[in-house]
């Protein structure tokens, strides 16, 4: 049996896959090695898996959208879980490409439904976002608080996918778990994201872009406590037994914050940061961005109670292990 893993090129998909083949499962990965930043870095990713674990490395490049190429990738394989991480990204980018997330966070999300429910997977792993709360304002956040109010179209499409995967929870009781992800970062991550392109800018010398007037803060959360979340999860699905679990569902399907329960001030962000690179940053301070909010913040009760998630990295752990890697990657 094989686990599937969709977005294995990306980010947190890589890491996953990595935590999954180092304790000797089969991963069976997908991903579309679309142009939303510079493919290199994805394959330089599944170069990374691949010198570990050799010809046990398999990603298939397909877009999970189309669901007759995605059947196809699978073919013969015997998947019975599915780990679902694959989704276009990006609050901002949402404004500029809204036919991008339709395609891939709602036509592919509803595909990897279809293939769990026709397969009878024992359970699927999906991947949320802190974004479906929107503005709200009471911290931190919980998984009962009313996500109704999206500020931006990535934000909607998340919280389509978790009304999805409500609703094949209620008609086929497939075993879920959302996981609503809060600014994951560390080696391997992003180059939209905050860490890359500040630190990018303080070692190039450059102005970094401070938005919100440098007044917003985050919960940042390190990419080994994500994925230690993640198969938590993947290792416990929820219970078909009528209790009611996190996030309200009286199904098979429950939802979790996985942050690291603490918000930072960018301030303390870009000092931490400027610790790590030695240097002082240029500071360009700039308004709020549509769809962007002023803090996030999660309460981790639930999945604590759960599944023992414990996040052990702040910030000042974090930041400079991530810097250590951009050098070398970057050869800086």
């Amino acid at each position: 049996m094989a686990t599937l893993v969709t977005g294995m090129a990306g980010f947190i998909g890589m890491a996953v896959a990595e935590r999954l083949l180092a304790r000797g499962e089969r991963v069976i990965g997908v991903d579309s090695f679309n142009d939303y930043y510079d493919p290199q870095l994805k394959e330089d990713r599944l170069a990374h898996l691949a010198r570990q674990f050799g010809e046990r490395t398999v990603c298939h490049r397909i877009d999970f959208a189309d669901m007759e190429a995605l059947n196809s990738a699978v073919a013969g394989e015997e998947i019975d879980r599915i780990i679902h991480l694959g989704a276009q990204a990006g609050v901002r980018y949402s404004l500029q490409n809204p036919h991008a997330y339709v395609r891939s966070n709602l036509m592919g999300h509803v595909n990897v439904l279809e293939m769990a429910r026709h397969r009878g997977v024992r359970h699927l792993v999906y991947a949320s976002s802190s974004s479906v709360y929107g503005g709200n304002t009471q911290l931190p956040f919980r998984v009962e608080d009313r996500v109704d109010h999206p500020v931006s179209l990535y934000a909607a499409t998340k919280r389509a996918d978790e009304l999805m995967s409500e609703t094949y929870a209620h008609l086929y009781r497939l075993p879920q778990t959302g996981l609503r992800f809060f600014t994951v970062y560390g080696p391997w991550g992003r180059p939209d994201m905050a860490p890359w392109l500040f630190t990018d800018a303080i070692l190039g010398g450059r102005p970094i872009k401070v938005f919100g007037e440098g007044r917003m803060s985050r919960d940042f959360t390190y990419i080994d406590d994500i994925v230690s979340g993640v198969v938590a999860a993947h290792d416990h699905p929820p219970a078909d037994d009528g209790a009611i679990k996190a996030g309200g569902s009286a199904g098979p399907h429950r939802v979790y914050n996985i942050g690291n329960n603490r918000a930072e001030e960018l301030g303390r962000f870009i000092a931490v940061l400027e610790a790590a690179c030695g240097r002082t940053a240029v500071r360009d301070y700039q308004p709020m961005q549509p769809g962007d909010v002023r803090a996030t913040y999660a309460d981790i009760d639930a999945i604590q109670r759960d599944l023992g998630y414990a996040p052990t990295t702040p910030i000042d752990v974090g930041l400079p292990a991530f810097v250590e890697w951009f050098r070398g990657y970057k050869a800086i």
